[in-house]
């Protein structure tokens, strides 16, 4: 049975234990547990699924009841999203980390990841909403060793005292994940994510923590465009795509739907800037017919520093991208960690 939380006073700090709980210091940095990808949700007992959220992960650090915005990657997104900050503050946890994934919502009601690019690229954080799922430190305790559901069950508490709109605790479904995932994907969401109940926190990536796509979609490198025909404008026509296989950088195909004609000016506006002479490809790639089968020509190379989200419908034999559609840029992801995603 989990623990109550106990609350010392209205006003005063959280203490907190759970099965598994060891009172240590506030670290300071954390790595995410990430969950791989596979093909179907799994079956039997003991998994909760939750909706896979289209945003970017993001984790809180408290301390002293002040709280700092970090991305997978520890860069400090504090100064983006103040008034999120401001509310996590609210919580009234002296010292904690909080997991979870910021989204801006859509007209259809689910997220709408081009408008958090452009909610971020512009620092307004205001629309930002950021939904919680995991509590795997909190004043004075390091639950990384609690299961899960105990530890969801400590930030379930917390969450059901605070009357903000901007941190929501992001719920969970038991029961049949084939099911969950339908309606996920007839909902327009990106899939579900499965959890083991007795999981424990692990900053790498896991088998207790699994996540199904309703489309095939990862991120990629940018390593060249093709100008847009017939504009008057200077926009992107195509972009040139590419991951990371140890430390060679594959072709993965070409990209050219997916953004407006703003963004395609935008795209092109910054890609211009890191423009290069020579693909950033190794030579393997650049033999004739491997690395494209469009008509070569035309193509501007640049340095690869650009990640994109792609949503495609299935990988070629040859190693390409079939029917890609331009998601967003990802400026929470390194290059160097963009790699193909393969489903286990």
């Amino acid at each position: 049975m989990v623990p109550p939380l106990m609350q010392r006073s209205p006003n005063s700090e959280l203490g907190m234990r759970a099965i598994g709980a060891i009172q240590a210091p506030l670290s300071r940095t954390m790595n995410p547990q990430l969950a791989t990808l596979i093909k179907n949700p799994p079956t039997g007992e003991g998994w909760i699924y939750e909706a896979k959220l289209d945003g970017y992960r993001i984790l809180a650090r408290i301390e002293n009841g002040k709280a700092k915005l970090f991305t997978r990657n520890a860069n400090d997104w504090t100064a983006k999203m103040p008034a999120l900050a401001k509310e996590i503050e609210s919580l009234q946890l002296d010292s904690a980390w909080l997991d979870g994934e910021i989204v801006v919502m859509g007209d259809k009601g689910v997220p709408d990841f081009n408008a958090l690019q452009n909610a971020m690229d512009a620092s307004k954080g205001g629309a930002v909403v950021y939904f919680v799922f995991d509590l795997p430190y909190a004043n004075g305790y390091d639950l990384t060793r609690s299961p899960l559901h105990a530890r969801r069950e400590l930030l379930r508490d917390v969450m059901a005292r605070h009357k903000g709109s901007r941190v929501k605790f992001s719920d969970d479904f038991p029961g049949d994940g084939a099911t969950m995932l339908a309606a996920a994907c007839k909902m327009g969401l990106e899939g579900v994510v499965a959890k083991q109940k007795d999981s424990l926190y692990l900053s790498t990536r896991t088998s207790t923590w699994l996540k199904v796509k309703c489309t095939s979609r990862q991120e990629f490198v940018v390593i060249g465009f093709v100008d847009r025909k017939n504009s008057n404008k200077s926009e992107v026509g195509s972009l040139l795509l590419g991951y990371y296989e140890g430390k060679e950088l594959r072709y993965a195909g070409n990209c050219g739907t997916g953004w407006d004609m703003r963004t395609g000016a935008d795209l092109h506006k910054r890609l211009s800037k890191i423009e290069i002479d020579k693909p950033a490809l190794d030579a393997g790639e650049m033999k004739p017919g491997r690395w494209s089968k469009r008509k070569p020509g035309g193509e501007r190379w640049v340095k690869p520093e650009m990640v994109v989200e792609v949503e495609f419908t299935e990988w070629t034999p040859e190693g390409h991208v079939r029917h890609p559609s331009f998601q967003g840029v990802r400026t929470d992801k390194r290059p160097r960690e963009v790699v193909r995603e393969k489903v286990v």
